[in-house]
């Protein structure tokens, strides 16, 4: 099941949109919570076939956060998917996983991912992995 994309308002016009790609409950609560807080929009993709259906539905987003272990499609096909859609392939993807072996580590790089944080991650990491790569408007 997925959040459906933002309304447009005022209020969060110029908010930066981000996808996130996570089956856990807790974790994608977690992680919307603490950006939320910092300022951007967040819309949620319980699943892979869910971020596949996403990818087909709304502009693309500012960043992306995405698992590898994911239902029903993995998290590496949905970045495969993301490459290959012209108007997402060029948005800043980093997969948010508890997946630390290097020969899958290497595979997501070499799709173009721009950072990978390990799972349980800081707080402070997360939002500085994101900023990089989506900085908020000043």
């Amino acid at each position: 099941m997925s959040d459906h994309a933002p309304k447009s308002t005022s209020q969060n016009k110029n908010k930066p949109l981000l996808v996130l790609i996570e089956d856990e409950y807790d974790t994608a609560n977690l992680v919307k919570l603490i950006m939320e807080e910092k300022g951007y929009q967040v819309v949620h993709a319980a699943d892979g076939q869910a971020a596949q259906d996403l990818i087909v539905l709304m502009p693309p987003p500012s960043l992306i956060l995405l698992d590898i272990q994911l239902p029903h499609v993995d998290g590496v096909t949905v970045l495969r998917t993301i490459r290959a859609t012209l108007e997402w392939s060029d948005v800043p993807v980093i997969m948010l996983t508890a997946v630390s072996d290097a020969q899958r580590i290497q595979e997501v790089f070499s799709l173009q991912v721009q950072d990978y944080v390990l799972k349980p991650f800081q707080r402070a990491t997360l939002i500085r992995y994101v900023e990089r790569h989506c900085p908020l408007p000043t």
